[in-house]
C-alpha cells in the first residue's frame, strides 16, 4: 500500500511539472505529443497520473523542454520563482535544399522555442537544410531562421522559391545588373541563373543558423 501512495505521488509531481512547463510555452498536450512524436492517449496516461514515463522518454520530455530530468520527477519547492522569459514558438517547416532544388513542403514538421530577447521582428520560421552547397556557413542538417519578406539585398542569403514555385533552395542572392544569380558558397556546384523562362520568387531572409555538434 505504501508503495502504491508513492507510485501516485510520483506521478502526480510528474504531471503537475509537465503542465507548469506547458502553461510557461503556452502549448497543449496535443501540441507537445505531436512535437515529440508521441502518442497523445500516452501522454494523457501521463496527465492523469495513469501511468510513468521511462527513462528514455523522460529524457525526451527534458530536451524538448530544455531542463533537466529532475525538474519533471522532482517536487518544485514551493518558494521557487521562474525567471526565465517566456518562449516563442516558431515552426520548422520541411526540408528545403542546399544542392539541387527539392520539392518544396509547407508542412509544418516540429516547433523551436526561442527567447523573445534577440528575435527580430515579423514572420518566422525555421527551415531544415539539406546538402552541401552553402557550407561552412550552413551545414547539411542545421535548421536556418528565416524572416518571411518578399525582397533582399544583393548579397544576402535567401530562401527562394523555383521552377514555378514548385522547388525550394537555399542560396546567396547576387545581382549582376538585369541578372539575378542564386550562388552556392561551395565552389563545387554551379549557380542558379534566373531567366524570364526560369524565374524566382525569394520567400524569406536568412538570419541565422543553429546545429547541433
Amino acid at each position: 500500500m505504501e508503495e502504491d501512495i508513492t507510485l501516485s505521488y510520483q506521478r502526480k509531481v510528474l504531471s503537475d511539472n509537465i503542465q507548469r512547463f506547458l502553461d510557461k510555452r503556452g502549448i497543449t498536450q496535443t501540441d507537445m505529443a505531436r512535437d515529440i512524436g508521441i502518442a497523445e492517449t500516452t501522454v494523457s496516461s501521463w496527465m492523469l497520473g495513469k501511468r510513468y514515463p521511462g527513462l528514455k522518454s523522460q529524457q525526451r520530455l527534458a530536451d524538448y523542454f530544455n531542463v533537466k530530468r529532475s525538474d519533471l520527477t522532482e517536487e518544485r519547492s514551493s518558494n521557487q520563482v521562474d525567471v526565465s522569459p517566456q518562449t516563442v514558438k516558431i515552426p520548422i517547416l520541411g526540408i528545403i535544399a542546399c544542392d539541387d532544388p527539392i520539392l518544396a513542403e509547407e508542412n509544418i514538421i516540429g516547433y523551436r522555442y526561442e527567447s523573445p530577447v534577440d528575435l527580430p521582428s515579423g514572420s518566422l520560421c525555421y527551415l531544415e537544410a539539406k546538402g552541401d552547397s552553402m557550407i561552412p556557413k550552413i551545414p547539411d542538417g542545421s535548421q536556418v531562421l528565416i524572416r518571411e519578406q518578399s525582397v533582399v539585398e544583393s548579397g544576402e542569403i535567401a530562401a527562394v522559391l523555383v521552377n514555378g514555385d514548385k522547388e525550394a533552395t537555399l542560396k546567396k542572392v547576387t545581382r549582376q545588373g538585369d541578372t539575378v544569380l542564386l550562388l552556392p558558397l561551395n565552389s563545387d556546384h554551379d549557380p542558379i541563373i534566373i531567366k524570364e523562362d526560369y524565374p524566382a520568387r525569394i520567400i524569406g531572409k536568412a538570419i541565422e543558423v543553429k546545429y547541433k555538434l
